[in-house]
């Protein structure tokens, strides 16, 4: 079907408020919104992976995408909330006569605003994942980035860590396609590792001896996978995937292999097993649990999802553990041998917080997550120090206690409002509305909320049929929910709890 030619223009009729009026312009996406009376003309493609902004909502100003709920700014273009970064293409309009018509020639998105003079002091970020990187991009972006040091551990500059499990292992993206956007006037330290705080200094000691002061030390330290402890896990045909390099090896290892063996059946290990399905190999799957997921989506979820990893081939061990691995074949715990020429290992992360610990900052309990216990403000005990993303164990307001989520979004939305309260341009506590998605070859999952179990649930929809919406409750109380199929249903969740 031929789009809607927003060149030669529509009745101004067409366009209520808060609606989405989507056309192209010489060929080009664009998207026509009216807000607060006033009609805005946007680029029609998500700056981050390229979704159509027309399925997506506005609300409170902003134009929000319906798959991974980046955030734009509906008069300016400005990519306000994470996934994405760059700012959408803006073009001019006029509307008279009852007629909106916009001039095909794209602006640039108005800049962002300044530092406002603020003196936000020597920032030092350590860890340059998600939170860090998201933390120094907004700083930067508003004017300070001459204030901040990024500090990461990796020889290489920040990317995208959800590349490694996804389009990059899978063969749909290059390297270069999963770095982050570079950072005016941020000095950057790689290949570097802080090994102590001097809390009473405001430093933080390199492994050399090096000191680095700071006014404000933000701790980004992420998390780590947890090794498998099967015989012949130390093989170097026993793979895990968190890094760039990681996954290098295991695109390298693919290329010889014809079949896989991925241990755990989190979101992180199927996504793992499909993109080596998309490579062409075999792949098994040896799960502890009788279901994928269902420790945080529910059997009937974890269903679907091993039913259409099944229809691509991939078989499952359930209920199994690998005992030992020989290069050849995985033995499982009741005697069954699994072929490969490799094994993935996806059996969970814990948060970084050894630094933390020894700089004597207050940890939360293992029953609560774990990770760097912070105040509403992301304060530790220390109010010069900080802890965001997933080592941050965070108060939440929903559920009326702590929690540390592990998703990519989460962290990266953290860190930028950490970057703004910096500035003194957000007062309130920081309550962001947790959201992360997970990709199995063409199902999109789409989670908003938080909740410890699944046992409370309520499901609408055709679970088989991918056309699904699961409401988790916690205390009684609706607190998460996960879709497939009804994106608009995610987005429009997401904003209303970010109203309660």
């Amino acid at each position: 079907m031929a789009k809607r030619d927003l060149a030669s223009g529509i009745a101004s009729t067409d366009l209520a408020e808060g609606q989405i009026v989507a056309g192209e312009v010489d060929g080009v996406d664009v998207v026509l919104v009216r807000h607060g009376g006033r009609v805005c003309a946007l680029s029609g493609v998500c700056t981050h992976l390229k979704a159509p902004l027309a399925d997506g909502i506005v609300v409170d100003g902003t134009l929000r995408c319906p798959w991974h709920h980046a955030r734009f700014d509906v008069k300016t273009g400005e990519a306000v909330g994470a996934p994405a970064f760059a700012a959408l293409d803006r073009f001019e309009v006029v509307e008279e006569a009852g007629h909106v018509r916009i001039d095909p020639t794209p602006r640039a998105a108005d800049a962002g605003p300044a530092a406002a003079g603020s003196d936000i002091g020597r920032v030092v970020i350590v860890g340059a994942g998600a939170a860090g990187h998201a933390c120094a991009e907004m700083l930067a972006r508003h004017g300070a980035g001459a204030s901040v040091t990024l500090i990461g551990e990796e020889g290489e500059g920040p990317y995208d860590r959800t590349f490694c499990s996804k389009q990059y292992l899978a063969g749909k993206a290059d390297r270069d396609a999963a770095a982050l956007p570079d950072l005016d006037g941020v000095t950057l330290h790689t290949g570097a590792r802080v090994t102590a705080i001097d809390r009473e200094a405001k430093a933080v000691v390199f492994g050399d001896g090096v000191t680095l002061d700071y006014d404000t030390l933000v701790l980004a330290t992420g998390a780590e996978p947890f090794a498998p402890d099967f015989y012949g896990a130390d093989r170097n045909d026993v793979h895990l995937v968190r890094t760039l390099a990681d996954a290098d090896h295991l695109i390298a290892a693919a290329e010889q292999a014809a079949r896989a063996i991925v241990v755990g059946s989190s979101y992180i290990g199927l996504e793992v097993a499909a993109s080596l399905v998309a490579r062409g190999l075999e792949v098994a799957v040896v799960s502890d649990t009788d279901l994928p997921l269902e420790k945080t989506a529910g059997p009937e979820v974890g269903a679907m999802v091993r039913d259409l990893h099944e229809s691509k081939g991939v078989t499952f061990h359930v209920n199994r553990r690998v005992a030992r691995w020989d290069g050849r074949a995985a033995m499982l715990d009741d005697g069954t041998r699994v072929e490969g020429d490799l094994i993935v290992a996806g059996i969970g992360v814990r948060p970084r917080t050894a630094l933390a610990e020894a700089a004597g900052l207050t940890l939360a309990d293992d029953a609560a997550g774990g990770g760097v216990r912070v105040d509403d403000h992301l304060r530790t005990v220390d109010s010069a120090i900080h802890a965001i993303g997933d080592v941050a164990s965070v108060p939440d307001r929903r559920l009326g206690h702590p929690i540390r989520v592990e998703h990519w979004v989460v962290a990266q939305r953290m860190g930028q409002w950490l970057a703004r309260h910096l500035l003194g341009q957000e007062a309130r506590g920081y309550d962001a509305v947790p959201f992360f998605w997970s990709g199995h070859y063409d199902l999109s999952l789409r989670y908003v909320g938080h909740v410890a179990s699944p046992a409370d649930r309520a499901i609408d929809g055709d679970v088989p049929e991918q056309d699904v919406a699961v409401r988790f409750a916690e205390d009684g109380r609706e607190q998460a929910i996960l879709t497939a199929g009804r994106d608009r249903l995610s987005l429009e969740t997401e904003h209303a709890w970010e109203r309660r």
